[in-house]
């Protein structure tokens, strides 16, 4: 069995719902923060900016230094950490993926808390005990601490392109799939299943499929289910309630794809291949993808068959030592067929 973990570490202040960034300023009072560094991404629409802004200011919450994030890297994060002021008691993210990972790296080398406010629910990066940078110019994932707030304001999320969102939903599709190859890693090779941190990944992905809508509970669901995965990665201590076959599959896209795509259209696409070789799930995330209009999306924008070919034959490599279904047998002619012939893909992929 595997040992239970002594510290769990999860967010104190979670609010979820219409007009949040209004009250950021707020949530930061209540919490003792009374000076804040905030990094946002470069090109955040200006209306989220001032929100923020105008919140901090109206709970009298100084902002120390405001951060421009053009780029996730390490370098960025270094330097951010480096011009921190020492009255700075918690750090914002605030945007995409970019800031949030930057600014999640610069509170775990400062010591100081995290808030997380995403403006659009692409992944599960948000909450999550990982930051995803690059360092010297080659993707990694860091160690980082979780989030201590999340704040999602579901008016902002709903506003962002519908492409982030589908994004969101591939990826919430992935841990059925990363699921189902951590229990295939238990019995092929004794790997621990930690059972409380499976269930809850897999709970997440069910509350959504319900009620798979783009409207205000939608993006509630999402966001939650989201933010409850990064959660059952933080219980076990590792990325296998989130993560399996299906993002070596995405990350092996990225090395070679001369247009890599959003993250949680690849990982999603992958998920479905993947539960077909798992033999188990495609039906749910099938429909779940019909329901939200995610294989539309996909096939305005088909990917390459000779990537996805390619991608299957490297993405057993991706990652030593981490067994999945792909370790299992040589899957490239399995995924040739479905490319060619499974009805749901129709449109999905070109030569």
């Amino acid at each position: 069995m595997m040992a239970s973990r002594t510290t769990i570490a999860i967010p104190g202040l979670v609010r979820i719902k219409s007009g949040a960034l209004e009250k950021l300023g707020i949530y930061c009072s209540r919490c003792g923060f009374r000076t804040v560094a905030v990094v946002a991404n470069s090109d955040i629409p200006a209306g989220i900016m001032v929100s923020a802004k105008k919140a901090l200011a109206a709970a009298d919450i100084q902002v120390a230094e405001w951060f421009d994030c053009a780029e996730a890297s390490f370098e960025q994060a270094q330097s951010i950490f480096v011009s921190l002021s020492g009255d700075v008691s918690a750090v914002i993210g605030l945007g995409g993926g970019r800031a949030l990972d930057v600014a999640k790296y610069v509170a775990f080398l400062a010591r100081l808390p995290n808030v997380a406010i995403p403006t659009a629910l692409s992944n599960d990066g948000f909450c999550s005990p990982g930051a995803s940078l690059t360092v010297a110019g080659c993707k990694r994932s860091l160690p980082a601490a979780m989030p201590f707030g999340v704040i999602i304001d579901t008016d902002a999320c709903l506003a962002a392109p519908e492409q982030l969102w589908l994004s969101g939903v591939g990826d919430l599709a992935a841990k059925l799939t990363a699921v189902r190859d951590w229990k295939l890693a238990f019995h092929a090779t004794g790997e621990p299943v930690n059972d409380f941190a499976a269930l809850l990944s897999d709970a997440t992905v069910f509350q959504f499929i319900s009620r798979p809508v783009r409207d205000q509970e939608g993006v509630r669901l999402l966001g939650t289910s989201l933010m409850l995965n990064g959660i059952a990665m933080e219980i076990c201590g590792s990325s296998r309630p989130a993560s399996g076959s299906e993002h070596l599959l995405s990350h092996a896209l990225d090395r070679i794809s001369a247009r890599p795509r959003l993250h949680g259209l690849q990982v999603g696409v992958a998920a479905y291949l993947v539960s077909r070789l798992q033999g188990g799930q495609a039906d749910a995330i099938c429909r779940l993808f019909k329901a939200c209009g995610f294989w539309d999306a996909i096939r305005n924008d088909p990917f390459s068959t000779s990537e996805w070919l390619e991608a299957a034959r490297l993405a057993p490599t991706v990652k030593k030592g981490f067994y999945t279904v792909l370790s299992s047998r040589d899957c490239t002619d399995e995924i040739r067929s479905m490319l060619e012939g499974d009805a749901a893909l129709t449109g999905c992929f070109t030569a």
